[in-house]
């Protein structure tokens, strides 16, 4: 058993009592900002994340590269040092 068309209009026509048209197209209006406000702002805080693991990604990356270059140079270095 659920609540039928009549009932929810019942309750609608009590609300529309109570508040009036112009009260409730205002309630309905900060209600419609308040969630396209939310909606932005996990859509910011996603593209936040995406960024950082960017980042990060491209933080390791270098981070190898780096180990390359010292492992080049150490690498030239003893092949000096068992020349010379």
């Amino acid at each position: 058993m659920g609540i039928s068309i009549w009932q929810l209009l019942i309750i609608l026509a009590i609300v529309l009592v109570l508040f009036g048209a112009k009260r409730l197209k205002n309630v309905g209006s900060d209600l419609g900002g308040a969630i396209k406000g939310f909606k932005n702002a996990v859509k910011d805080e996603e593209e936040k994340k995406e960024e950082v693991a960017a980042d990060k990604k491209l933080n390791e990356k270098d981070a190898n590269n780096v180990f390359d270059v010292v492992a080049e140079e150490k690498k030239i270095a003893d092949e000096k040092k068992d020349k010379a």
